[in-house]
């Protein structure tokens, strides 16, 4: 589509217009979009200004002197609670007052829905339209209750009085108190009244209400700074603090309407995540309860080292629970709880599984205690004899500087030598060039991996232990009791192990700061001890690459939307034009979002640029990996998702990804499928991450992101052998930089044309003989394995030579019918049409086998002794119930030509086999009762295949019965009544496949036959009554085609053995069926090596192959500028949530060759978002 798409269209825009100004006023509603009283109007315009006015008595009768200040706010709290409960009180009883309501009739029907029969100023219409009213009677209570200490305490905020003594100016007060009493009326109206919807908007539904406390809250935070002004004499810091606030107050409702301020729940959230993060060194988290345990531990931990008495007992309290919380400590608990379970419950706890789990054994727990014990040894013994010394050039704790330092460089020169590009700018003259396979990567990545093993021991435990070391000597420990030392260090010490690369970082550069600046005067060093300069330093390097990769985010927005063609839209050049005009308004909103941790949001993806609301890093509220949009495609992903986890671990191991963080996406390309991968957590020696796959039905703009991301990565990888060194990255400022290949296995996927195959009739006059030869290899096999089954289970007869065997009913599973075309007939759609009637009542032969005798149990086995020469004859009882497709059958069959009695087909004569074993390799009886005349059965005596047959019979071995004779395989071979046992039932196969005609199929026939979707006939409906005999013939069938076409592409058989490899292999190897069978997906999930399906394009007219092939292949892997995709997610969740534009053709998910905008898209969570698999949290080991 062209680039000037509308952004919402016409019923969006009018929907829109209508509740924006609802958002901004806290819930009126004075654009209807229909025509309405004025007392409507009115009504709403009283109840907004009603706290004002309950505010304006107190704050009268203050200025006249005539009550004191909190007096006043006690007065005017009170009459506000007592309004909003007759507020709320109305509402009830206006929803239990029925009234009998007719919509207006008008021309826009799409404003139906918001529309009211207004009755009167009070009428109980109106009533409900202006006061929604609470879902809960306890928030209608707990509301009403904070509406009036909001009013009190508004009022005291507000007194003029207290405003001109901050202030000295009565313009200044004037202004403060009209525009500060407008907000107050805002948060009261949207508490009380009716909550406004807000533009910032984290959960889609808000089920407790939560909403309307939002903006209450934020005006209970300036009040409590006033108060501690208030109440807290002579601190300058208050004073500054409040009066800037109180200028802020007027603003509160613009930042609410731009959706700035965060709603309740992810506030407490991002708050909790950012101090874990940047107070306490821990990790972002992948859940919410997992996020509050753990904020709750290191802030208790924090707390408790400031009551420790001594200093060595600080620096141990401190290093041990610093390596113990930076641990995975939930899988840890998995593994003690499975242990534990396993020795009570003996082996039910093998079943318990859940996502891919670190096996945690005795080793791990060595491994992690003997560190531990040296790192509390180092500490200790460091703090003890060399930790009093004050730093210096010289001094123990500078030389752990240098040591550092140095580390830090070469971890740094380790981690970029590893990537395809060095500094995503030049080509990586040590990365492996034009790498297509793995056999050759892998032979060229040695000396890579090498590297790899060299940095991952340099950072898990080579770097550890020398910021350990730094840390123990530092004399900031001497003070005790400090909340600074105990904040600073406990964060520190815990962010050796939790973060390393960016704990050195931090200590490097504090480290450098120290050497630099020796002045004892200075702030630096006067006023900060050590563990408070680490935070600062932290913190800022944090927003600083937050803030470059905002920027980056920014300006591509800007460049593509004039270079890229079609995102040149009308108003191109206007907002570029803008946007340098206002750069410094720019550069400041990408401050201010990167110093608040919120994303960048460009509107509708526009360069148009707003603050999002802070969130926490993983951008959504659910738990992880529980909603998708689960299609067939998903298995694909399902099976890889192990594999890819394995390599994903060697390469976040080695640094070959690159500086992986909480917050770090990363995108995975192979052929037709995109795996989109969100860290989620990180700690000592393992990697918390999240897997999604992204539709394979390529649409135009999906497709074309696809298309830019297979060239970005072949130039990367692919396109190296004529490049020169140091080449520079052709898509630099792309959101995507290619970091690395990785050998995975999984399943390649190849199509190719059948034409000249299907439609030979060279092939096409064979492929009916060679269908006898499978279907006899299929029965022969199906019996051989069933004899084993019985003699196994004891239950083989062994009967001497002479005697007739039971017939064995094996129990059939219940299999689909086969699925026709539509334009075939089905008999499953045939009414009872018998009315009753006598007419069709006896029962057609083949049909009574099925049937129990009332009066047996149905725990006895029904035996039928055979006399020989003697005839078995039916049961002429009439069975009280009769399928539709029955009464069909016998229609159809009275429509023939009479049949004698004794003729009939079905009804056998006993069968005397001439050796006694063949019973063993026996079909069942009912697989040989098809209604094919005699001329048939000798036709097909002529074409049957001797010599195969007796071929197949040599190579089974009977390994399973204990006593046989040396000549078995030479009697079964001479046993006629066991040849024409499959005589009869091949005949019966090709009678329901192919019908009675000896022509040669046409490839239409083929493809019907191979689906299982042949035109109904009196054979197939026969053969579809034997289901475990159809899937036989419809599995024969399709061994049958596949060889048809390894025939035609490897060329023919040259012996039987040949032909029995052929089928073993697709019996053991392969899946030949249909992508849309169960089993193709069961298969996939099984991982078969091969797998086959045949297809059909009615448009073009071809017939088409697919083969998956499992093997180790490489995957490459790029990394996501993380801000361009928060960015963008928050702009969906803002056009989706808010603005409701869920348009499937809207601009912002049109194709964006460098934002990758529709993949981001889709790789948001549902139901924003829609990846067709959301893996569980994978738990990855970097051991």
């Amino acid at each position: 589509m062209g680039p000037d798409v509308p952004l919402l269209n016409d019923y969006k825009q009018e929907f829109f217009l209508k509740r924006f100004p609802q958002t901004v006023l806290g819930g009126p509603r004075f654009k209807l979009g229909y025509c309405a009283p004025p007392y409507v109007y009115v009504n709403q315009i009283i109840l907004f200004l009603t706290p004002w006015v309950l505010g304006g008595v107190g704050t009268l009768l203050y200025q006249l002197g005539v009550m004191k200040d909190y007096y006043t706010a006690a007065l005017s709290g009170g009459l506000m609670f007592v309004t909003a409960l007759i507020l709320q009180m109305t509402n009830l009883y206006a929803k239990q007052k029925v009234v009998t309501v007719e919509r207006m009739q008008i021309q826009n029907t799409l404003t139906d829905e918001d529309e009211f029969e207004f009755s009167g100023c009070v009428g109980s219409e109106t009533v409900k339209f202006i006061i929604p009213g609470k879902k809960y009677i306890i928030n209608t209570v707990f509301h009403s209750l904070l509406a009036g200490v909001l009013c009190g305490l508004g009022t005291w905020y507000l007194l003029p009085n207290r405003i001109t003594s901050l202030y000295s100016s009565i313009g200044g007060t004037v202004a403060i108190f009209v525009f500060g009493w407008v907000t107050v009326c805002i948060g009261e109206y949207s508490l009380i009244i009716n909550t406004a919807t807000e533009t910032a908007t984290f959960q889609a539904l808000d089920t407790y209400e939560i909403t309307a406390l939002m903006r209450p809250f934020y005006i209970f935070i300036f009040i409590a700074v006033d108060l501690a002004h208030r109440f807290a004499v002579n601190t300058p810091i208050l004073e500054q603090t409040n009066q800037i606030l109180h200028i802020i107050f007027l603003f509160l409702p613009f930042l609410w309407a731009m959706g700035i301020l965060p709603p309740l729940d992810a506030l407490f959230l991002w708050g909790m995540e950012q101090l874990l993060e940047f107070g306490l060194g821990g990790s972002p988290v992948s859940s919410n309860t997992k996020l509050l345990v753990m904020f709750l531990i290191s802030a208790g931990t924090a707390i408790a080292s400031y009551f420790i008495p001594s200093t060595l007992g600080v620096i141990l309290f401190m290093t041990g629970f610093g390596f113990i919380l930076s641990l995975n400590l939930s899988e840890i608990g998995f593994a003690f709880k499975h242990t534990m379970i396993s020795h009570l419950a003996s082996r039910k706890s093998k079943n318990m599984h859940r996502g891919l789990r670190i096996h945690f054994g005795w080793r791990e727990f060595l491994f992690y205690g003997t560190v531990l014990t040296f790192a509390l040894l180092e500490a200790s013994l460091l703090h003890q004899f060399a930790g009093f010394s004050s730093f210096s050039t010289a001094s123990p704790q500078a030389i752990a500087s240098y040591v550092l330092i140095l580390l830090l460089t070469i971890m740094w020169i380790l981690r970029e030598i590893q990537r395809v590009y060095l500094f995503g700018v030049f080509r990586n003259p040590f990365y492996p060039k034009d790498v297509r396979t793995v056999t050759v990567f892998m032979e060229k990545q040695r000396r890579l991996m090498k590297v790899g093993v060299v940095r991952r021991i340099l950072l898990t435990l080579v770097s550890p232990f020398a910021m350990i070391a730094f840390l123990s000597l530092d004399r900031s420990l001497q003070n005790l009791h400090s909340v600074s030392v105990c904040i600073g260090f406990t964060r520190m010490f815990r962010m050796v192990w939790q973060n390393t690369e960016n704990a050195l970082l931090d200590i490097v550069l504090v480290s450098i700061a120290q050497m630099l600046v020796f002045n004892p005067d200075l702030w630096w060093n006067r006023s900060l001890d050590t563990g408070i300069r680490l935070l600062l330093v932290g913190f800022l390097r944090d927003r600083l690459l937050q803030f470059v990769s905002k920027l980056h985010f920014a300006v591509a927005i800007l460049l593509t939307s004039w270079t890229e063609k079609k995102q040149r839209r009308k108003s191109a050049a206007t907002l570029i034009a803008l946007n340098a005009v206002f750069f410094p308004v720019l550069l400041a909103l990408v401050a201010i979002s990167a110093l608040l941790s919120a994303p960048l949001l460009p509107l509708f993806t526009l360069p148009v640029f707003l603050v999002g609301f802070p969130r926490p890093l993983r951008s959504w509220p659910g738990p992880v990996g529980t909603a998708a949009c689960t299609c067939p495609d998903s298995v694909y992903y399902q099976q890889l998702v192990p594999s890819l986890a394995g390599a994903l671990q060697a390469a976040l191991a080695a640094g070959s990804l690159g500086l992986s963080l909480p917050g770090s996406h990363y995108l995975c390309r192979f052929q037709d499928r995109l795996m989109w991968i969100l860290v989620l957590e990180k700690g000592f020696t393992y990697c918390g991450v999240n897997v999604k796959g992204l539709e394979l039905q390529e649409t135009s703009c999906h497709a074309a992101e696809a298309h830019r991301v297979d060239e970005i990565f072949e130039m990367a990888f692919e396109h190296q052998e004529h490049m020169k060194i140091l080449s520079p990255n052709h898509h630099f400022g792309h959101i995507l930089t290619p970091c690395t290949v990785l050998p995975v296995r999984l399943y390649s996927d190849a199509r190719n044309v059948l034409s000249g195959i299907i439609d030979s009739h060279e092939n096409l006059k064979h492929l009916k003989d060679d269908f006898i030869k499978v279907l006899v290899w299929m029965l022969v096999q199906y019996c051989y394995k069933k004899s084993k089954t019985r003699e196994s289970s004891g239950n083989a007869d062994k009967n001497k030579k002479g005697s007739f065997p039971e017939i064995q009913h094996s129990g059939v599973a219940e299999r689909s019918q086969p699925v026709r075309e539509e334009g075939s007939f089905s008999v499953d759609t045939v009414e009872d049409w018998s009315d009753d009637s006598d007419i069709f009542d006896p029962e057609p032969s083949g049909r009574m086998k099925d049937r129990k005798e009332p009066w047996l149990s149905e725990t006895t086995p029904k035996v039928h002794l055979a006399i020989p020469g003697s005839v078995e004859m039916q049961s002429q009882d009439v069975p009280q119930e009769m399928s539709p497709g029955d009464k069909l059958y016998r229609a159809v069959m009275l429509g023939l030509p009479a049949v004698d009695k004794g003729k009939q087909q079905g009804v056998l004569p006993g069968v005397e086999f001439s050796c006694s074993y063949s019973e063993l390799l026996s079909i069942p009886e009912e697989w040989r009762t098809a209604p094919v005349p005699s001329s048939k059965v000798n036709e097909m005596r002529q074409r049957f295949p001797e010599q195969w047959y007796h071929f197949i019979l040599s190579q089974l071995d009977f390994f399973h019965l204990k006593e046989k004779p040396s000549n078995l395989l030479e009697e079964l071979m001479k046993d006629k009544a066991l040849k024409d046992l499959y005589i009869h039932g091949v005949l019966s196969c090709c009678f329901g496949l192919f019908g009675l005609d000896s022509t040669v199929p046409a490839p239409n026939h083929v493809f019907r036959a191979y689906t299982g979707g042949i035109p109904w006939s009196v054979g197939l409906d026969w053969l579809t009554g034997k289901p475990e005999l159809f899937q036989l013939a419809l599995k024969a069938f399709r061994y049958t085609f596949k060889l048809m076409v390894d025939k035609a592409s490897l060329g023919p058989v040259e012996n039987f053995e040949e032909l029995v490899n052929y089928l073993e292999e697709y019996e053991n190897d392969w899946y030949i069926g249909l992508v849309s069978d169960l089993e193709w997906q069961q298969a996939v999930l099984q991982e078969k090596p091969y797998l086959f399906s045949l297809g059909h394009d009615p448009n073009m007219g071809i017939y088409t192959g697919r083969v998956l092939t499992l093997q180790e292949l490489l995957v490459q892997v790029g990394k996501l500028n993380a801000e361009a995709v928060r960015g963008q997610w928050a702009n969906l969740s803002w056009e989706l949530l808010y603005a409701t534009n869920d348009d499937e053709e809207r601009y912002s998910i049109q194709a964006h060759p460098v934002l990758l905008r529709n993949l981001t898209v889709q790789a948001a969570d549902p139901p924003l978002g829609y990846p067709v698999y959301s893996s569980q949290l994978l738990h990855l080991p970097l051991l």
